[in-house]
């Protein structure tokens, strides 16, 4: 009798393998096909990348990335985690052309969008994947319920409602507030 051996992925080779227009992640080494986000998934992503990014550009504080940007979570298995939207600051991703393939650092900040179909399972695996990787804040919106919780990798998250203020000082300085009823406008 003979037992098949599967052979895992490192981030490199699953970045090189053909689009075969399903959307995936690798996970500890095998790739995971998930579901196409609905067109309200993409609209929330792009109202906070179009809201992170102005301020961002505004500021020269670095850049965003949204569009399930490759971050690499974990190596050894390699795990890569498609953020909806992300920012790198200059001082983890300093100015000049990008580098082809997933960047040697963890972005600062991650935003995820809450789908209908996601189980908080699994969205918290991807928060902690996120905060052990060295990512410093990981915020999830979630439309249903129009909240904004905030995520530190050694503090209480912080649930925030339309009525509240974003506000992340220590990351993009004293100027970022954003009204949370802004991102579901």
């Amino acid at each position: 009798m003979t037992t098949a051996t599967e052979t895992l992925l490192t981030a490199e080779e699953y970045r090189l393998l053909p689009d075969n227009g399903q959307p995936t992640e690798l996970i500890r080494g095998r790739v995971v096909e998930l579901n196409m986000p609905a067109p309200r998934h993409g609209y929330f992503c792009n109202k906070i990348g179009r809201i992170l990014g102005n301020f961002v550009e505004e500021h020269d504080l670095g850049r965003v990335m949204s569009n399930d940007s490759g971050v690499i979570t974990h190596r050894g298995p390699d795990t890569v985690r498609g953020a909806d939207v992300c920012y790198y600051s200059y001082t983890r991703l300093p100015k000049g052309p990008l580098p082809e393939g997933y960047l040697p650092v963890t972005p600062g900040l991650v935003f995820e969008v809450r789908s209908p179909t996601d189980r908080w399972s699994q969205v918290l695996t991807k928060v902690g994947e996120y905060l052990n990787a060295a990512v410093l804040i990981v915020c999830v919106l979630d439309p249903q319920t129009e909240t904004l919780t905030v995520y530190h990798a050694d503090e209480i998250q912080r649930v925030l409602t339309a009525d509240d203020e974003l506000s992340l000082p220590d990351l993009l300085g004293p100027d970022f507030r954003v009204p949370v009823r802004r991102f579901f406008e």
